[in-house]
């Protein structure tokens, strides 16, 4: 018989609620003598005055918790009440949260209604086992010409866009999820400036996909608790839509401040530094979020996007090359093209979409093929060319770069609100080599 919803609520009723104290307080996190609490738990700390401080547990020693504050302390004082916070762990899902705006706590953003979930899943989520998933087959398209024609983007696939700061890699996620086909877009920012946040979900109003797009936002002024939080909340509801049967489009911008926010974490839980001051679980955790993404066998995929901040324009930052192992893609941008106003500043002399061969037909494929050389044979020759050392007719191969160079610099260069269909691309980069030929 089926229980009326009285007694469930009655049988899952605390009469009483185990308690703890607050035994030290440090700049980072306070420790506590309880309650029984799991990291990954929150935990409600006393505040003279105020609205009771929620917290982290970010370790679990003999007979101690460390917690993190989420937010900013208010006062505290040693003695301070502690007990377990309860329904904040898990992350509330549901149609309710398209076309709006949200904090890493689901609080809505966009001065709207409450947000009223369908349900809470667990914050870690629940990866996609190697046979349930399935390789992307099925082509996306973007709008932009150097993506779609020599990086194609697969329903289901998680690729990088790797730059240092200022060479259009949030304009070039912009512009993604302002011209890609999808069901859902789901935008995540980590770390930004508040200005960014608003320019941005501005844009999200603007498109087509207004309705379906959802914005998660943790600026870089609160907590590293909230701003792992925010990620953790995007993928749960990319993986809720996904798992509806859904295509959804995760935009992470960026997972460098994820990272940042795991160290800031890994070290007030006591663990210890590694490359470049990283701590272990930067290197378990971020993987684990990939994972989560991709195609179901079922049906429904979650395609996503992750800007990588590169501090020099060589890629040689740990989370970079993580970041690198594990994706299906990378795409990097160059400072130099974008000194030039060449934008967006792909560099595809080191970018790659692992998927290209799965993703192209016949005709394609040797379109892009051949104009991958042209722009590599160019690039190599550069120096001797822009110096004056190279003279005409010493190689065909070079010639024929040479001479096609300006003609695919104008086809791979874009404004930000164009879009072209794939058609045009395709028959626009055919006639670019086609004329090559003749020439």
């Amino acid at each position: 018989m089926k229980a009326h919803p009285f007694v469930r609520r009655l049988e899952s009723a605390e009469f009483s609620r185990a308690m703890g104290s607050i035994l030290r307080i440090n700049g980072e996190f306070l420790e506590a003598d309880g309650p029984f609490a799991s990291v990954g738990d929150y935990c409600e700390v006393e505040a003279a005055g105020t609205a009771p401080l929620l917290a982290e547990v970010v370790a679990v020693e003999a007979e101690r918790l460390r917690l993190v504050p989420i937010g900013h302390p208010p006062r505290l004082a040693l003695g301070a009440t502690v007990v377990r916070a309860r329904g904040v762990e898990d992350i509330p899902v549901g149609a309710s949260f398209g076309g709006r705006a949200i904090d890493a706590l689901a609080r809505p953003l966009d001065s709207q209604s409450p947000i009223w979930p369908e349900r809470r899943q667990k914050r870690a989520g629940k990866p996609l086992a190697p046979f349930d998933r399935t390789a992307p087959t099925e082509r996306i398209e973007t709008g932009i010409r150097a993506i779609d024609a020599l990086l194609p983007l697969g329903m289901g696939q998680r690729i990088g866009i790797f730059a240092a700061a200022g060479v259009g890699k949030t304009s070039l996620l912009e512009q993604i999820a302002r011209q890609t086909r999808c069901d859902r877009v789901v935008l995540c920012l980590v770390g930004e400036r508040g200005r960014e946040v608003d320019v941005l979900w501005r844009m999200l109003q603007e498109s087509p996909n207004r309705a379906q797009s959802t914005l998660v936002a943790a600026t870089a002024d609160e907590s590293a608790s909230l701003r792992l939080r925010a990620i953790e909340q995007a993928v749960g509801l990319a993986e809720h839509w996904r798992d509806e049967g859904e295509h959804v489009l995760l935009l992470v911008d960026s997972v460098t401040r994820v990272a940042h926010a795991l160290r800031e974490l890994g070290l007030a839980a006591g663990l210890p530094p590694s490359v470049r001051g990283l701590t272990p679980n930067v290197f378990s955790a971020l993987p684990r979020l990939v994972e989560r993404c991709g195609a179901a066998r079922g049906g429904g995929a979650i395609t996503a996007v992750f800007t990588v901040l590169s501090e020099t324009d060589d890629v040689d930052d740990p989370v970079v090359e993580l970041m690198k192992s594990v994706l299906d893609g990378h795409i990097v941008l160059s400072r130099q093209l974008a000194e030039k106003r060449h934008f967006p500043a792909i560099d595809l002399s080191r970018s790659v979409s692992r998927l290209a061969g799965d993703l192209l037909d016949e005709q394609e494929g040797a379109l892009s093929g051949e104009a991958h050389a042209l722009i590599a044979t160019y690039e190599e020759a550069r120096p001797m060319i822009e110096s004056g050392l190279y003279r005409g007719g010493a190689s065909e191969r070079i010639d024929r770069a040479i001479a096609l160079q300006s003609a695919l610099s104008s086809f791979l260069a874009q404004k930000a609100k164009e879009h072209s269909e794939l058609a045009e691309t395709t028959g626009a980069l055919a006639r670019i080599l086609t004329a090559g030929n003749h020439a």
